[in-house]
């Protein structure tokens, strides 16, 4: 018999397992964890048993999740999203429900007959089971989706702001639904009574607790705060949230509702992302146990008997929900493309799916032998989603005969901008690091380009007058519009490096010879970010230590003279670019005349070291000089090699006293 150290070990083992292969196949871990679930469950090898002890366990992974939902659900970000959220997802959710029981009871009459026995009559399933049904079915995956949108920056695009309303509506609507589907076991009578007193119930603990929750919260949190104790702030969030979810449970509430209570009153607090990334460990690790209870009632048998029950229930779904979202986002003001694009995104199954069913299965309401095919089919269709995802532009061009056009004039409208821009600074990302920029560059009388993804700043920042337009960054076509063949640099605000390599992918491809300047948030991708041909890496963490560093000596009275030459010795570790500083009118003078100073030398078509090696022209006759970074013609900054052959148009970077420097662009260009 095996015992509880024998179980944990065993899901431990299947998860890492289920984990690992799904990150070499590049799929969400969720699957992962349904697939060992399936694999060590009582219908396959048969290894643990689904117990009560581990279901029960389980369940807080779910409480964790709307922990986290809750946290997203402050109220500024519902208002400036109250169109999308209670607008395209009330409608989204309520008429696949109010769907899912009409089409139900038609195919009850006798319009069709699939299923375990031979017919759908057979699931015994009644209109209080179709609701239940309904609200699964409602359900997308956000864990998915927000990934993708997130790898593909497409979160600020059009279609992402539609998507995210109806999953925060979604993630919303579980709370009533956890209520609501125990209750529909209950008679007419019984059944509106429950929901009533229900009802009555949280409207008065949600009116209590977030009269003077938030105010309680804050100041909690900020007196567990002021004890610097990370073990001490851990074990309060813990009671928190689990306490929070015991009492709405005797309330006669579902434990999901404390939880998202909690996360709710949390979000107001500056507290909120300390917190999220405290509760993250807690959050995968037992949602991820969740995952594996459901995959193990996954009965693979009735997959074969039913194999056609399963194929109608992974593409009618599917299809309908991609309908539905589709005509509504068009109904609410979107076009063809971009409603296209949203109903792809959003017509698979979703993981609250799975804990509706599962909820909606222990009530009785859903025979256990339909759990299977309907479990199969959510999971066919979650597997489906990257591909969809992936391949949408290539769906939408095809369907839409008019994405096409809507794309050729948001290109045209970003061109009109920069048709008479030459010699430009083209900026990726209009935030607050590229309109500081931008402002600057405006004083200096340098002409900028912007591209933003955020509809709202581009049209408040277009008004005011700025040159900013929308569009995708990495996107080839947005930057040639742009014209990135005639800037003069190329910024990269944000840091985010999976979008900045793909830009300078595109950059080094069509336009290698405009150097780039990429933020990141530190040095840890600083070396790969040079290597896919990143000009200059500015860390913000660096410069932000820097510049506290330098207020902190000049305040303590070291002259202000030694406070730039140290912060330049610190710069000099981390920036090829920066080693020393180049000369300029000011620095004629008894101080400065000896210090070690940068030059940059272009070596012309006729310049005598030009085909000879770095060492033979350079290492062995002027030691003293340094080589800090080479510049190649094509625009490509390279690495100090000694053995280069040199070549016209290549830019030195040398280091060194002025005489030295002096000596060195003589023998470099002239013998």
């Amino acid at each position: 018999m095996a015992t509880t150290l024998d179980l944990t070990l065993l899901y431990l083992f299947a998860a890492v397992i289920g984990v690992v292969l799904c990150r070499l196949m590049k799929l969400p871990p969720m699957l992962g964890y349904l697939a060992v679930g399936v694999v060590i469950g009582p219908n396959a090898l048969a290894l643990a048993k689904d117990s009560a002890g581990v279901r029960y366990l389980a369940e807080f992974g779910v409480v964790f999740l709307m922990f986290v939902i809750g946290l997203e659900f402050n109220l500024p970000k519902l208002r400036s999203m109250k169109s999308l959220v209670f607008g395209l997802g009330l409608s989204q959710v309520g008429l696949t429900i109010v769907a899912t029981v009409v089409g139900h009871l038609a195919l009850a009459s006798g319009l069709a007959y699939l299923g375990h026995d031979g017919g759908l009559l057979g699931w015994n399933i009644n209109w209080q089971g179709a609701v239940a049904l309904g609200g699964a079915l409602a359900m997308s995956s956000t864990a998915i989706v927000v990934k993708m949108m997130a790898d593909r920056l497409e979160l600020e695009s059009e279609h992402g702001r539609r998507v995210m309303g109806i999953l925060l509506f979604q993630d919303l609507a579980v709370v009533p639904l956890l209520v609501l589907i125990p209750a529909l076991g209950d008679s007419a009578s019984e059944l509106t009574r429950t929901l009533g007193l229900a009802a009555l119930k949280a409207g008065a603990l949600l009116a209590v607790l977030l009269a003077g929750g938030q105010r309680v919260m804050h100041w909690w949190l900020t007196l567990v705060a002021r004890r610097k104790s990370d073990e001490l702030f851990m074990l309060n969030l813990l009671l928190v949230t689990l306490g929070l979810a015991w009492l709405t449970e005797h309330f006669g509430l579902s434990l999901a509702l404390g939880a998202f209570v909690a996360g709710m009153l949390i979000a107001e607090t500056e507290y909120k992302h300390q917190v999220e990334t405290d509760i993250r460990p807690f959050h995968d690790v037992l949602l991820g146990l969740f995952f594996i209870t459901i995959g193990m009632k996954l009965d693979w048998h009735s997959l074969i008997d039913s194999w056609a029950l399963v194929l109608l229930l992974s593409t009618l779904p599917v299809l309908f929900k991609l309908g539905l979202v589709t005509s509504l986002a068009k109904g609410f003001g979107a076009t063809t493309g971009v409603a296209l694009r949203t109903g792809l995104y959003l017509a698979q199954a979703g993981e609250f799916g799975f804990v509706l069913l599962s909820l909606a299965t222990e009530q009785h309401l859903i025979p256990q032998h339909v759990e299977s095919p309907l479990l199969a089919a959510m999971v066919m269709s979650m597997l489906i989603t990257p591909l969809i995802i992936q391949y949408s532009d290539r769906i939408v061009m095809r369907v839409s005969s008019t994405d096409w056009l809507m794309q050729s004039l948001a290109m045209t409208k970003i061109a009109s901008k920069a048709i008479n821009t030459d010699r430009h600074v083209l900026i990726c990302g209009y935030g607050r690091c590229g309109q500081n920029l931008a402002r600057l560059l405006e004083q200096e009388g340098i002409p900028y380009m912007a591209l933003d993804l955020d509809p709202d700043r581009v049209h408040q920042a277009a008004i005011a007058g700025q040159n900013v337009v929308f569009g995708d960054a990495t996107r080839l076509q947005s930057l040639v519009a742009a014209g990135l063949s005639r800037a003069s640099a190329l910024v990269i605000t944000y840091p985010d490096t999976a979008s900045a390599k793909k830009i300078l992918h595109l950059v080094r491809e069509h336009a290698p010879t405009v150097p780039v300047a990429v933020r990141t948030i530190d040095d840890a991708r600083l070396d790969a970010l040079q290597a896919a041909g990143a000009t200059v890496v500015v860390p913000e963490a660096i410069e932000g230590s820097l510049m506290l560093a330098s207020q902190t000596l000049a305040l303590v009275g070291i002259p202000i003279r030694r406070v730039i030459r140290l912060v330049q010795d610190q710069r000099v570790a981390r920036y090829g670019l920066l080693r020393g500083y180049f000369h300029g009118a000011d620095d004629d003078n008894e101080d400065e005349g000896e210090l070690q100073r940068l030059a940059s030398i272009t070596l012309s078509t006729d310049a005598v070291c030009v085909g000879t090696s770095l060492s033979d022209c350079l290492d062995a006759k002027l030691p003293e000089v340094t080589l800090v970074s080479l510049r190649c013609a094509s625009g490509r900054v390279l690495q100090p090699d000694a053995d280069r052959t040199l070549e016209a148009g290549d830019t030195l970077v040398l280091s060194g006293r002025p005489r030295d420097l002096t000596r060195a662009e003589r023998l470099l260009l002239k013998g």
